[in-house]
């Protein structure tokens, strides 16, 4: 198997990943509410549309279609959840599993971030 080969399979999988993760959004907007800032107005529509971002997304990655946008906007997306949603939680945790839960959740989206990025940068490569 080829450098080039994992590299596609490395994205189909997150592509995938992306998938699920969008299509629970659908399915359990309620159970993700909760992590919607208060400052932030019409909460279940934000899920949905969070959720639309990431099909989309997964979908640009495994068909290989508009694959350096969707890697930035996944990217953005995630940079704000890493500073919206899981810094504030971790800085403002009120006992020590909460404040494990929101720092692996901010380094596993950072992680994820720093990943779509990359895959931005290089999809001209990726052909």
């Amino acid at each position: 198997m080829t450098q080039h080969s994992i590299s596609r399979v490395a994205v189909i999988i997150l592509g995938v990943i992306m998938i699920l993760f969008g299509v629970y959004h659908f399915m359990r907007p309620d159970n993700l509410i909760v992590f919607v800032p208060d400052f932030l107005p019409g909460k279940k529509l934000l899920v949905y549309l969070v959720g639309l971002a990431f099909i989309l997304t997964g979908f640009a990655f495994i068909a290989h279609k508009f694959v350096q946008t969707a890697g930035y906007v996944l990217a953005a997306l995630l940079i704000i959840f890493v500073l919206s949603i899981h810094l504030p939680n971790y800085l403002g945790a009120a006992d020590s599993d909460m404040k494990s839960m929101a720092f692996v959740n901010m380094l596993k989206d950072t992680a994820l971030a720093a990943f779509a990025m990359y895959i931005g940068s290089e999809a001209r490569n990726l052909d």
